[in-house]
C-alpha cells in the first residue's frame, strides 16, 4: 500500500478515486508545522534560523500520518504546486523521516485522472530553491508583523497589525482618499447635436469638435454661448467620411488576479468568495449520474496565462464543431504574461472544455455554476478568432465649426459571440450611423450645450485594488484575498457602496509607518522585495543575503521607533444613543463590516449595537423608519427600525416613491449599463421603470 498526502479532505476524496486500491490518500488539513504564535520563533543571530513547532491541534493528524507512513511501501506528497504546497511537503518530509533527495513529491495543476496518473509516474525530490523562497517570505512577514505590531498595540490600540503587503495596500487606499479630498473640480462644457437627413426620419448624434479642423476644449458658458450664436443660421453638411476596420483580440484566460477582478465586476463577488468557490471547483465536485468527483478547473493560484497544447487542441475542436471554421484562428493563440510570472504554471481554465456549463449546471450550486461559466467562457473565447469591427467617423461642417460623429458595427463577431471582458462591455456596444454621403446636407433637430465638472479619482474597489497591486508587483496571487480581508478586519478600511474607504485608524497607522518605517510602506521597496524572493526561488539570490539586506536597516528603524513613538489618542465620535446597561452615551466605532455603536465604558461594559443609518423612507408595513443594516457576513440590507416587532427587510435599496400600479414601495435595482431599474417590491406586481444614472 502506498501513502499519498494532500492538504484537504475534498482533494483526497477526488484523488483516491483516480488512484485505486493500491493507494491510501490522507489529508494534512493545511500546514502541520509552523512558527509559534506566542513568540517570534526566529533565531536572528543564527542566520535567521526558524524554530518550527507542531501547530496546536494538529498533533493527532501528524501522529496518524507517521503511523500510516511506517506501514506504507512508498510515500507520495501531492500538495499544491506552489511555494506553500512545497513547504507543507518539506515539513512532512522532516516529520516523517523522508530524505529531501528522495523522489516523493508529486505535482499536478489539475485534478483529473490523466493529470494525476501522469504526475505519479514521475515523482521528483523536494525543490530546495522553492523552500528557500517560501522560508524567506515567511521570515520577512514574521519580522515585520511581530516586531512592529507590539509598538502599535502599545501606542495606538491592542489587536492591530502591520504587514509587508497589507500596510502598502492601506497606504494606497489612504493616499487615494487624500486625492479625493483635495480634488478641485474644473468646469468644462460640451455641445451635442442631434441631426437627421433632409426629409428623413433617422436621427443620429454628433459632438462639437472644434474650428477649422482644430479641436477646441470648451471651458466656460460664455465661450459656449458665442459658438451657439454663430451656429444659428449655418448650414450643416457632411464633408468627410472615414471607414476603418480594426481587429479586436480576445482577453487571455484568467490568472488569479484577473479572475478576482472579473468576478467582482460581472458577478459582484468579493475576492474571498471568488477564491473559496474556485477552490471547490479545483478540488473536485461530484459530476454525472455516478456522482464521481472531478476537478473542474486547473490550479487557482497562478500569475501565468499560458495554456497546455492539449487543452488548446481540445478547445480548437470544440470551436470548429460548435461555431464553425471561421471562428477558429489559423494557429493557436499565445499570450504574453506579465514580467516575473511563473510560466511553468498554466492559466486558470476548465480541465475539459467538453464539460460545458449548461451540461453540468444541475450538479453545481448557483454561485459555483456562475464562476465556472465565467472561467469556461473566458477560456474558450481566448482561443477563438478575433472580432472585426468597422469604425465610421463622420465630419460635419457647420460654418466655421466642425461636429464629429463616431459609429461602429461588428462585421464579424469572432470571440464576442461568447464573451466580452467586463471593462469593455460598454465600449463595444454597437452604435450604428445611418448611410451618409460626403456632400450630403443635414438638418439639426437639437443643438444642446451641457455643463460638466471634472471628477476626482474613484475610491478603490476590491477589483481595482487587486489590479493595482498586481500592476505594481506588490504581493502574489495567493496574498490578494487575505490582504483585503485583513485590512478590513483590523478596522483600517471599511467597505462603503462596494468601495474601500480608510478609517481614521487607517490614516493614523499609515502616518506612523511613514514616519518610522518608510521602506515597509513604500510601493517600490515592497515590489523590489518580491522580485528578490522570486530570484531566491530561481536560485539567483540566497535566502540569507535577502534577509540580511532587509534586516540590518530595519533593525535601526525599529530601535528609533521604540525610543520615539508616542501614544496616539483616537477620539471616538459621541452619539445621542444611551447605553441601556450603564447609561453612558454610546460612541461610534468602525469595524470590519462598517460603523457600529459601542459603550465607552469598555471593558467593564461591553454593550454594542448596530449603527442606524436612516434612509429617509417609511416602512410600508408599520410606518417605522427603514434603516441600513448588516448581516452576520457583512452584507448590506435594509430593515425596519422597529425590528423585531416588524419583520420588513429588503436586499435592495428602498425608495421614497410608491408604485403607480399598486401603491407599494419601489426598490432600486442596479443594472448593467448606464441605467438603474426601479421595481415594485410587491412580488405580485410586475411594474418596473428604467432611469439613466445621471437623471
Amino acid at each position: 500500500m502506498n501513502l499519498v498526502i494532500v492538504e484537504s479532505p475534498a482533494k483526497a476524496r477526488t484523488i483516491s478515486k483516480f488512484l485505486g486500491s493500491k493507494y491510501m490518500v490522507k489529508a494534512s488539513i493545511g500546514h502541520l508545522v509552523d512558527l509559534p504564535k506566542s513568540r517570534l520563533g526566529i533565531d536572528i543571530e543564527n542566520d535567521f534560523n526558524p524554530r518550527y513547532i507542531t501547530i496546536r491541534g494538529k498533533g493527532k493528524i501528524l501522529n496518524e500520518l507517521k503511523e500510516a507512513s511506517k506501514k506504507a511501501a512508498k510515500v507520495f506528497l501531492a500538495t499544491d504546486p506552489d511555494r506553500e504546497g512545497e513547504a507543507i511537503s518539506w515539513h512532512l518530509c522532516n516529520s516523517l523521516g523522508i530524505r529531501e533527495d528522495y523522489p516523493c513529491r508529486v505535482e499536478f495543476h489539475e485534478i483529473t485522472k490523466n493529470a494525476v496518473k501522469n504526475a505519479f509516474a514521475k515523482p521528483r525530490p523536494i525543490d530546495r530553491h522553492r523552500i528557500e523562497a517560501q522560508q524567506a517570505r515567511r521570515i520577512l512577514d514574521r519580522l515585520v508583523g511581530y516586531l512592529i505590531s507590539p509598538l502599535l498595540w502599545e501606542n495606538v490600540r491592542k489587536g492591530l497589525s502591520a504587514g509587508r503587503v497589507q500596510s502598502v495596500a492601506v497606504r494606497m487606499i489612504c493616499d487615494r482618499e487624500k486625492e479625493i479630498d483635495s480634488f478641485i473640480p474644473e468646469e468644462y462644457w460640451s455641445i451635442e447635436g442631434v441631426f437627421k437627413e433632409l426629409n428623413g426620419k433617422n436621427t443620429f448624434n454628433a459632438k462639437f469638435y472644434g474650428k477649422d479642423g482644430e479641436k477646441i476644449d470648451l471651458k466656460s458658458e460664455e465661450e459656449v454661448n458665442k459658438i451657439l450664436s454663430a451656429l444659428e443660421d449655418v448650414n450643416y453638411q457632411v464633408t468627410k467620411i472615414q471607414v476603418q476596420e480594426r481587429k479586436r483580440n480576445p482577453a487571455p484566460p484568467f490568472s488569479t488576479s484577473t479572475l478576482q477582478q472579473e468576478a467582482s465586476r460581472k458577478l459582484g463577488f468579493t475576492t474571498k468568495k471568488t477564491m473559496m468557490l474556485a477552490q471547490q471547483l479545483y478540488e473536485g465536485l461530484p459530476i454525472g449520474q455516478k456522482g464521481e468527483a472531478v476537478g473542474l478547473i486547473t490550479y487557482i493560484r497562478t500569475d501565468a496565462v499560458t495554456v497546455s497544447p492539449l487543452a488548446q487542441e481540445e478547445a480548437g475542436k470544440y470551436i470548429h464543431e460548435k461555431y464553425g471554421p471561421n471562428f477558429l484562428p489559423d494557429k493557436p493563440r499565445k499570450f504574453t504574461a506579465k514580467k516575473g510570472a511563473q510560466e511553468a504554471h498554466e492559466a486558470i481554465r476548465p480541465t475539459s472544455i467538453t464539460r460545458d456549463p449548461d451540461t453540468i449546471k444541475k450538479y453545481l450550486k448557483r454561485d459555483q455554476y456562475r464562476l465556472y461559466k465565467l472561467i469556461w467562457d473566458r477560456f474558450l473565447a481566448s482561443q477563438m478568432e478575433s472580432a472585426t469591427i468597422e469604425q465610421v467617423r463622420v465630419d460635419i461642417d457647420a460654418g466655421d465649426y466642425l461636429f464629429r460623429a463616431n459609429g461602429s458595427s461588428i462585421k464579424f463577431p469572432g470571440f464576442m459571440v461568447l464573451y466580452i471582458e467586463g471593462e469593455d462591455e460598454e465600449k463595444e456596444k454597437e452604435k450604428q450611423l445611418p448611410q451618409l454621403k460626403e456632400g450630403q446636407k443635414l438638418e439639426p433637430v437639437t443643438i444642446s450645450p451641457e455643463q460638466h465638472f471634472t471628477q476626482p479619482p474613484p475610491r478603490f474597489t476590491e477589483a481595482s485594488l487587486v489590479k493595482t497591486l498586481e500592476n505594481k508587483g506588490i504581493g502574489r496571487p495567493s496574498t490578494y484575498s487575505p490582504t483585503i480581508d485583513t485590512i478590513q478586519s483590523r478596522g483600517y478600511v471599511i467597505k462603503e457602496n462596494k468601495t474601500l474607504k480608510p478609517t481614521e485608524l487607517g490614516f493614523i497607522i499609515v502616518e506612523l509607518l511613514k514616519k518610522y518605517f518608510p521602506e515597509i510602506i513604500d510601493e517600490d521597496f515592497t515590489a523590489q522585495l518580491e522580485d528578490k524572493l522570486d530570484k531566491v526561488e530561481s536560485g539567483e539570490e540566497s535566502r540569507l543575503k535577502v534577509l540580511n539586506e532587509f534586516y540590518i536597516p530595519f533593525k535601526g528603524r525599529l530601535q528609533v521607533a521604540k525610543n520615539e513613538m508616542k501614544k496616539v489618542e483616537i477620539q471616538d465620535e459621541e452619539t445621542d444613543e444611551i447605553c441601556p446597561h450603564c447609561g453612558k452615551k454610546l460612541v461610534k466605532k468602525h469595524g470590519r463590516y462598517g460603523p457600529f455603536l459601542a459603550c465607552p465604558g469598555f471593558p467593564e461594559c461591553r454593550y454594542t449595537m448596530q449603527h442606524k443609518k436612516e434612509t429617509g423612507v417609511k416602512c410600508p408595513q408599520c410606518n417605522g423608519n427603514i434603516i441600513e443594516r448588516r448581516s452576520r457576513k457583512g452584507r448590506l440590507f435594509y430593515g425596519c427600525s422597529n425590528y423585531p416587532e416588524c419583520k420588513f427587510v429588503s436586499w435592495s435599496k428602498p425608495l421614497d416613491k410608491k408604485c403607480p400600479q399598486c401603491g407599494y414601495l419601489l426598490i432600486e435595482k442596479k443594472h448593467k449599463g448606464p441605467h438603474t431599474v426601479y421595481r415594485c417590491s410587491n412580488r405580485e406586481c410586475d411594474y418596473q421603470e428604467k432611469r439613466l444614472d445621471n437623471q
